[in-house]
Order: C-alpha cells, then structure tokens, then sequence
C-alpha cells in the first residue's frame, strides 16, 4: 500500500462529516503500486475480511467495493461471482461506481496507531501537519502492523525503512 485514508462516500449529503454523514458510507480509500499489488489481490484481502453473505443494516456501515473504471468494474464484480459460486450463498456486498470521497475527521485517521502514544510522538516530528501525517506511506504501513495485519517477514523488512526509532519499531512487532 502507498497510503490509506478513512472517509465518506457514495452519498449526496454535501461536506459529510461522522456526525453528519447523511446518505454516505464509511469507506477507506487506498492507493496502491499494481506494480507491487494487483487490484484483484486487494480483492482477495477484502472479501477474506468481512462477512459478505450478511447484511450490513445501513448504508453507515454497507459493505461494498466502489471501483474506479470498467477494468476495476469487471475484476470486482468477476471476484463476487466466484465468492459466491465458492459459498453457495448469495453476496450482498455491492460493487458500485465510486463518487466524490470526503476525508473522514482526523481522529478518525490511522486508527490503531493513535493508540500507540510514544509511535504517535515520533510520527508527530516526522510528519508536522495532520494532511502530511495522514498521507504518510509509513503511517498508513505502521498503522496496519499497529493493528496486527503485514506479514511478520514484511513487518521486519518495512520497520527499519520507517524512520522510527528502536523503541517505536519494537512496539509495532508486539501484537
């Protein structure tokens, strides 16, 4: 992954926000190397981390993959079919054409390493403005080894590139 960014989209509520989302749903946008990743793998990561056989119960937290483009359009709609082929079941997670995305509030950004304090200190130094920090690579890298996903052999390689010091990279090898 490049970068992550947690917001709103889908909706026609103008400048969404977590307490006035409207219509829009809760959405992370990635941006990703199809160089390093293809899109059909990040298709296979999604569908392994939720339910899609259940229903979400509202369009806040609907589950659904918005694509950019017929070549997205297809590969989601072509990984769907297969899922549910697999599963014998129908999939009510929806392929939808993505909209306008709003960046959630800041609190809301990096989630699992907001809890990680003396991370956040160093990450504060390299990354002065809440934008910067948000759209770090190395953010949204410790961010996900914060909350326990990466490869272990990926975590050991990705720390040290981080620019975090000995103690930040061994509190994001802890589980």
């Amino acid at each position: 992954m490049i970068r992550t960014r947690v917001g709103y989209t889908g909706g026609t509520t103008p400048d969404p926000t977590y307490h006035r989302l409207g219509d829009h749903t809760e959405t992370v946008q990635i941006d990703f190397d199809p160089r390093v990743i293809s899109y059909e793998a990040l298709l296979r990561l999604f569908w392994a981390e939720h339910d899609p056989t259940s229903s979400s119960g509202s369009r806040q937290y609907m589950a659904a993959v918005f694509y950019h483009g017929d070549v997205q359009r297809r590969a989601a709609e072509e990984s769907k079919a297969r899922l549910a082929e697999r599963l014998g079941k129908p999939i009510r997670t929806q392929i939808l054409p993505a909209a306008r995305f709003t960046r959630a509030e800041g609190y809301h950004q990096k989630y699992y390493l907001r809890h990680e304090r003396a991370v956040m200190r160093e990450f504060a130094a390299l990354y002065p403005t809440e934008e910067a920090f948000v759209d770090s690579t190395a953010a949204a890298r410790a961010n996900g080894y914060a909350g326990g996903y990466g490869a272990p052999g990926d975590r050991e390689a990705d720390l040290p590139r981080l620019g975090l010091s000995a103690d930040a990279q061994r509190r994001l090898r802890q589980p």
